[in-house]
C-alpha cells in the first residue's frame, strides 16, 4: 500500500521555561509588572518572542525583561523587586541541556 501526502497542516506552541509547574494555577505564569501571560509581550512590545524575553531574579521572580527595567528606573522603585522588595539582583540563567 503508497501513501501520498496531499496537504500538511503543521501546529506548534511553546512556552517560556521559567520553572514554575505549569499546572499549578498560582498565578505564576504571568509577569507581575504588567499582569500579561509570559507567552504573550508586554505593554511595549508587539511580538512575543525573543525580542521580549524574560528576566530572572535572585529572588526567583520573574518579569517581561521590559516591564521590569521600565520599573527599575523609577525612583519609587529603589532598586527593588517590585514583589517582594529585595535588592534586585538578576540571576544567572543556566540553560539545562538536553541529552539526545
Amino acid at each position: 500500500m503508497k501513501v501520498t501526502v496531499k496537504h500538511w497542516h503543521a501546529v506548534a506552541q511553546w512556552r517560556w521555561d521559567t520553572g514554575h509547574d505549569e499546572d499549578s494555577g498560582d498565578g505564576d505564569d504571568v509577569c507581575g509588572i504588567c499582569r500579561v501571560a509570559y507567552e504573550g509581550c508586554c505593554p511595549a512590545c508587539k511580538i512575543p518572542g525573543d525580542d521580549c524575553p524574560l528576566i530572572w531574579g535572585e529572588c526567583s521572580h520573574v518579569f517581561h525583561m521590559h516591564c521590569l527595567l521600565k520599573w527599575i528606573s523609577t525612583t519609587a522603585s529603589k532598586q527593588q523587586c517590585p514583589m517582594d522588595r529585595r535588592t534586585w539582583v538578576t540571576a544567572e540563567r543556566k540553560v539545562a541541556k538536553s541529552s539526545s
